[in-house]
């Protein structure tokens, strides 16, 4: 078995079967170091592999953080300046990242090919085990001071650094600051209480020689977890870790762990600040409540703080945060409500935002009363079935659609792992399912828990974190002051090392590298043909049905396809919070609550949204429909069904309270996306004139989306304006009935008759002779706009119209995006711009060639390196080599797997809107053939300066120093 697979210099330790994600795991110790493997046998051709490190930060100058980076510049037998993202161009992975967590440090990646794979592994191995860490790659990826004229020594000195502008915009994000706030009070004496990622004020007092030394203190085997996923034989993966890496440590006897937090005897309570720039500070305070729990690799009591936390929590039925929900304390629950479970030490969230700073006692006031009462009257049976139902069908379903099903099982892990628990027991929750379905048939038990883990327990942390308007003044002024007293201390010596310095990094940015050095996929390692699923269309009863047979492990797919009607502006302004209430609100004769309770006893979840494309041929001519989308065990199917055409036939729209809570709720979970996805929203803006669907996007899910709700949320303070809404919703509602439908259904064989037999019993075709489908306006259009909000960095956009898919210049306009990035746009806007991200892409479906940057101290700069790129790419000559990897960047992403059920419904969506297999097939064979004369022509027709629309996000004090001709817009 597994012991006789394994590499002699690994010890076999054990394994087991977890029959429920149909792999098998295995653990392992390299018997010199101690270093631990785990392998998860499975029969997917997209194999996984990790490395972590336990990495325990002492303070808050991001010490983890730019290690991560800097580890990736530059290895012993790679030593060229980026050999990290040079990969990412030379290889067919679907996955390459690193990450910085609270407690460790890992760089995983995942490919289907086996010779991209053991390239990327040699890679990571050298990477992270015998990095060079040179001083001008921590200058470039942590934190350096330069004059604002680099050779001018009487101008002012200003901060640079990737990860310093990186955290600068991350800790523009008021949820971001709630969280590192609530952990210092939270873990007053581990590494939690520090913020691993580094915080701005902190990170320029890390040296470099606290780095190399974190370095030769953290990354060495004794303190690795390896972990792996695949088809590839262990004792191959071994082989290549010994041979690379392992045979040249020897154990180490020093243990890097976190201890166990101290014990508050008393609970605490403060009231800290958060910079938020605007005029109206009011409905902007956030309060959370904090709990420090049992260790989290105690299988018993993890499985029973997740089920707590999803009684207390999980939907609107659940009584804490139905509290949370109906309250007049504050406009929504918190995003930090729930289990963290990745620490050492679990913790339980719990809070509101929207609120004023003087409700803080009456919110910790509710919070304990409602806990008291569903301590003593206990939670109904079904209530608790229903979230252990969730529980099962969260370890069952295959995921994959997001990141690869195998890094989403290791990380899954990866706690356990870490802090030494069982790892193992993690992936197979089966026995302590089964234990916990014993626990729960006595009616105390989660009373138990309630009184145990939160009443009774004194180390709770109530957190206010309130608005400051001039907050980010203060701090820019404490910036300036310390960069000043800096300068004021410099002899024309040390001034000269600041010069040299950015002369010998921008040398060193500049510099053409051997990377020849570097292993390589090509194109001969392409596969010929894209691998999709294939359906089968169901002439059978008179449902419009398409049936995809999947390996879905117990779980059947439904989907509703509803062809949007013609809607007018406002119609279509309340499209998002339609979808949203189509399943939240109640059904027939259940409120929203019972609605929700049931859903959760029968479902895996049930969702409805908005799709729109342009055709192939012609962006301006739209489709559009409404899906609505559900999943559950098989034995559910008939319930999920049912309640799926119930749900369509008497959504109820007469709710006003909770039509209400909905409306803050959307409007502060968009408010709070604008730092965390400043880039896409700047994109959708940048983009929203030249293409119908660019501007329902803007106008829906964008900035004016963000506007717009928030108009609402304002609107609804007015007498009868709820009244009004619902009545629209309910008008709205009446449209999407009448117009057609379609099925979508992903399941195993075996339970294939059975759903289509339940379709053709609970579904009826839609009755509507006069139907006419959704028509939106041409457009071709462009803006230059700033978008003013609460932020310490920029996210910049700059969009072209081009061509639409079935345009014979959509193949190359495609390459050119990653060719731009990966030539030119990286190197000039992340390296020597200091952005934590840049990039560039054709959107076939809008037909428009986007330019972007992502938390970016810089504004007119950048969008100057933009047109740059198009200089740089005419001047480009004999680039094969680069142009083969821009194709292989595209490929890749062309080819990444998703979850059986996801690509099947990708597929079908995709041929929906005539983007058919044969349409991709042609598309991938054109980008395939695509060359450096095709870039260089696409590029001259198509992205014309005159044609540029342009959109930022940014602050108020910067758009003061741009020109007087952009448009500026208050989100």
């Amino acid at each position: 078995m597994q012991a006789e697979q394994s590499h002699p210099a690994f010890r076999f330790l054990q394994s087991r079967v977890v029959e429920a994600l149909n792999i098998e795991v295995a653990e392992y110790e390299h018997v010199a170091t101690g270093a631990r493997h785990y392998h998860m046998a499975s029969d997917h051709d997209e194999n996984v592999f990790l490395v972590a490190f336990r990495t325990v930060p002492e303070d808050s100058r991001g010490v983890a953080h730019i290690l991560e980076h800097t580890a990736l510049c530059g290895s012993e037998r790679y030593p060229v300046r980026d050999p990290f993202f040079m990969m990412t161009r030379r290889s067919l992975n679907t996955f390459m990242n690193a990450f910085t967590s609270s407690d460790w440090t890992a760089y995983p990646f995942a490919s289907q090919n086996r010779k991209d794979y053991f390239n990327l592994l040699d890679v990571y191995l050298d990477a992270t085990f015998f990095s060079r860490l040179d001083s001008l790659d921590f200058a470039q990826e942590g934190h350096r001071v330069e004059f604002v004229e680099p050779n001018n020594p009487d101008t002012e000195l200003v901060y640079k650094g990737v990860v310093y502008n990186e955290m600068k915009g991350a800790m523009s994000s008021p949820v971001s600051t709630l969280w590192q706030t609530l952990t210092r009070y939270l873990f007053p004496t581990t590494t939690y209480h520090h913020n691993s990622g580094g915080e701005p004020d902190c990170i320029p007092d890390l040296t470099y020689d606290d780095l190399l030394e974190f370095y030769r203190s953290h990354y060495h085997p004794s303190n690795a977890v390896f972990m792996t996923f695949g088809d590839i034989p262990v004792a191959e993966l071994q082989q290549r870790f010994e041979d690379n890496a392992l045979s040249r440590f020897e154990r180490r006897d020093d243990v890097i762990a976190v201890e166990d937090e101290k014990r508050y005897f008393a609970p605490v309570r403060v009231e800290e600040a958060y910079a938020l720039t605007q005029d109206d500070l009011s409905r902007s305070t956030h309060h959370v409540m904090g709990w420090l729990l049992p260790r989290s690799i105690d299988l018993d009591d993890l499985m029973q703080a997740h089920l707590l936390s999803r009684v207390l929590l999980d939907n609107s039925s659940s009584p804490l945060r139905a509290a949370l929900e109906s309250t007049d304390l504050g406009s929504a629950p918190s995003p930090l409500c729930g289990l963290e479970d990745s620490n050492r030490e679990m913790s339980f969230l719990c809070g509101l935002e929207g609120s004023e700073p003087e409700h803080a006692a009456a919110f910790e006031s509710l919070v304990m009363e409602t806990l008291e009462s569903v301590a003593r009257d206990g939670i109904p049976m079904d209530m608790v079935e229903a979230q252990l139902h969730q529980l099962e069908l969260t370890q069952r379903e295959i995921t994959g659609d997001g990141y690869p099903f195998g890094l989403q099982l290791i990380m899954a892990s990866m706690s356990a792992a870490i802090h030494r628990g069982h790892p193992i027991d993690v992936l197979d929750i089966d026995p302590a399912l089964e234990k916990l379905r014993e626990q729960i048939k006595d009616p105390e038990f989660i009373p138990g828990l309630i009184r145990r883990w939160l009443l009774d327990n004194p180390h709770r942390v109530r957190l206010t974190l309130r608005p400051d308007a001039e907050l980010a003044e203060r701090r820019d002024a404490a910036e300036a002051a310390r960069l000043a007293q800096i300068k004021a201390g410099l002899n024309d010596e040390q001034k000269q090392q600041i010069i040299q310095q950015a002369q010998a990094l921008e040398a060193r940015q500049q510099q053409v590298d051997d990377d020849s050095i570097l292993p390589t996929v090509t194109l001969e390692d392409v596969p010929a043909e894209l691998k999709l699923p294939t359906a089968t269309e169901l002439a059978q009863g008179v449902l419009n049905t398409t049936l995809f047979h999947a390996g879905t492990n117990g779980l059947v797919y439904q989907q509703v396809i509803i062809d949007l009607p013609n809607l007018n502006e406002d119609q279509q302004a309340l499209l998002p919070l339609y979808t949203y209430c189509l399943t939240e609100l109640g059904c027939g004769e259940r409120d929203y609550r019972a609605n929700q309770a049931y859903q959760s006893q029968v479902t895996g979840g049930l969702h409805a949204y908005t799709s729109l494309r342009g055709s192939v041929g012609d962006e301006q001519k739209v489709n559009g429909f409404l899906v609505m989308s559900g999943k559950a065990l098989s034995v559910n199917s008939d319930k999920l069904t049912a309640l799926m055409a119930e749900t369509l036939d008497h959504a109820r729209f007469d709710e006003h309270g909770r039509i209400r809570e909905i409306v803050a709720q959307q409007r502060a979970r968009r408010e709070q996306s604008i730092t965390g996805s400043g880039h896409a929203l700047a994109m959708m803006a940048a983009s929203a004139g030249f293409a119908p669907v660019a501007r329902f996007s803007h106008y829906t899910r964008g900035l004016e989306g963000v506007r717009r709700v928030k108009a609402l949320d304002k609107q609804l303070e007015q007498a009868d304006a709820l009244q009004q809404l619902s009545r629209e919703l309910t008008a709205l509602h009446g449209l999407i009935r009448q117009a057609p439908r379609r099925f979508l259904l992903v399941a195993e064989e075996e339970h294939q008759q059975a759903v289509l037999n339940q379709l053709e019993q609970y579904w009826q075709p839609a009755e509507s002779s006069d139907f006419a489908p959704l028509a939106l306006p041409s457009t071709r259009e462009p803006v230059k706009q700033l978008w003013l909000t609460s932020t310490q960095v920029n996210f910049c956009a700059c969009a072209f119209p081009t061509v639409a898919t079935g345009h014979q210049d959509a193949a190359a306009l495609t390459v050119l995006g990653d060719f731009l990035r990966n030539g030119y746009l990286h190197r000039a806007i992340r390296e020597q711009g200091g952005a934590y991200g840049a990039g560039a892409g054709q959107d076939n479906g809008d037909a428009i060639f986007r330019f972007f940057s992502y938390r970016d101290p810089r504004v007119e700069g950048t969008l100057n390196d933009f047109q740059q790129a198009v200089d740089w790419l005419n001047a480009c000559e004999d680039e094969q080599q680069r142009l083969e990897e821009a194709v292989l960047g595209v490929i890749s992403s062309m080819d990444k797997p998703g979850s059986p059920a996801g690509e099947a419904k990708s597929t079908y969506h995709s041929s929906l809107f005539g983007r058919t297999p044969e349409v991709r097939q042609a598309l991938r064979e054109q980008i395939l053939a695509v060359t450096l004369d095709d870039l260089k022509r696409v590029a001259q027709t198509y992205l014309v300066p005159e044609k540029a629309s342009v959109a930022v996000v940014t602050s108020q004090k910067t758009a003061e120093a741009l020109p007087a001709d952009y448009e500026r817009i208050s989100i």
